[in-house]
């Protein structure tokens, strides 16, 4: 009885593992998103997350919501830094999350300042 207990354990354990890796390790895309960063928060009770928003357009049905991983201080340090200013963000999308890593499918890897296309001379 307790081998059968056992080996259901290391079973669901594995079978975790196997899902969690493929979720974080395995991206779904990769890309490049502009816009006007409009909201950086560290939100959440029991797992803190960082999340994001850039606005890409007019109306608010164009809002890009993301979430950076704890681990990328430069990035969340940059993201504070350029809050209000126009940004490109290059992101990687993964298949799902967990609660611990974010809200949403869309991790940011990279922030650079861009200069708006409504002020350009």
């Amino acid at each position: 009885m307790k081998k059968a207990l056992v080996v259901t354990l290391l079973g669901i354990v594995t079978i975790f593992a196997i899902i969690y890796a493929f979720v974080y390790f395995v991206p779904y895309s990769k890309g490049v998103r502009s816009g006007e960063l409009i909201k950086i928060s560290n939100k959440g009770v029991v797992f803190k997350t960082w999340e994001g928003e850039i606005s890409q357009g007019v109306s608010g049905a164009q809002i890009f919501q993301f979430s950076v991983l704890t681990r990328d201080e430069e990035v969340i340090q940059k993201l504070q830094e350029y809050q209000g200013q126009y940004v490109k963000l290059t992101y990687v999308e993964r298949y799902a999350t967990f609660l611990w890593l974010g809200d949403t499918k869309y991790f940011i890897t990279k922030v650079e300042q861009e200069e708006s296309p409504h002020f350009r001379k």
